[in-house]
């Protein structure tokens, strides 16, 4: 299999001296009157003008000689090569992806809405060139399959899975690093490099997103009722024993049950409590 060639062109400030001599050369035939000298250096020097070429910084040139691979050319500057050489511009520089909100199941297969932002560059200018046919396009069809698959083997949150080591909206390390992963052996074969990929937009799809928030509103009511009842238990335990310790009222098993039902409604009440008097004996 070929792989990337890297060459070293022709200086092509060397060339352009020796286009100035050509060109002198060409003006002093046609000032003698040798018009054999001043035509026959003309396709010399238009030949030699077709092999200059200027490559930007994080850009490189690729050869081909009739069809056939040379080599890549990646530093920048002035250069010259071959006049029967033809060239493609490819660029080195990194660049964004940031893919469409995909719908797709999780891992438990609730439809979910996700999308990707996807940092790469191009590594191996062969590869790009010749082993796909667009790479742009394979770039970006690559990562929403990669995307696809991530999905599937994770479930959302643990409110699905409550056993699951990773889920998409809590461990966003350890997902990212397994996208990237996915990605970057996927974008191999076109000689992409991924330096970063991460998950952009995550969602429940609209049609269970209100279902899913009243679920996850329960269960965190269900959470702060367990601690309100817990922390309420505490209390009436400590007021009972403080008043017994002190012998500031004696109670019977009919008053504690009272007064322990009166305090829990007091404590664990949604809306304020509004006292009521009691002007007699604690019988009454």
């Amino acid at each position: 299999m070929e792989r990337e060639k890297t060459i070293i062109p022709i200086n092509g400030y060397i060339l352009v001296v020796l286009q100035l001599i050509i060109l002198v050369l060409i003006l002093f035939g046609f000032y003698i009157k040798n018009l054999f000298m001043g035509f026959s250096f003309i396709p010399l020097f238009i030949f030699l003008s077709k092999g200059f070429m200027i490559i930007s910084p994080n850009s490189s040139k690729v050869l081909l000689l009739f069809g056939n691979y040379k080599g890549s050319v990646k530093q920048n500057g002035l250069f010259w090569v071959n006049p029967f050489y033809s060239t493609s511009t490819l660029s080195l520089r990194a660049r964004n992806l940031e893919s469409e909100k995909i719908k797709v199941n999780d891992k438990m297969g609730n439809p979910i809405l996700i999308s990707v932002i996807l940092v790469w560059r191009i590594r191996d200018t062969y590869k790009a060139t010749f082993e796909v046919d667009n790479y742009e396009n394979f770039v970006r069809i690559q990562t929403d399959s990669a995307v696809r698959k991530l999905a599937g083997s994770f479930p959302y949150d643990h409110f699905e899975d409550e056993k699951a080591n990773i889920t998409l909206s809590t461990n966003f390390d350890d997902v990212n690093q397994a996208l990237e992963r996915e990605i970057a052996e996927r974008l191999s074969i076109a000689g992409i490099e991924v330096i970063e990929s991460r998950i952009g937009y995550l969602a429940y799809a609209p049609e269970i997103a209100h279902s899913m928030l009243r679920r996850q509103q329960a269960s965190a009511i269900v959470a702060a009722r367990h601690k309100i009842v817990e922390g309420a238990v505490g209390m009436v335990e400590s007021a009972l024993k403080l008043l017994s310790d002190k012998k500031i009222i004696e109670f019977d098993e009919d008053k504690k049950a009272s007064m322990v039902s009166n305090l829990m409604v007091v404590l664990c009440g949604d809306s304020e409590t509004k006292p009521v008097i009691n002007t007699g004996t604690l019988n009454q």
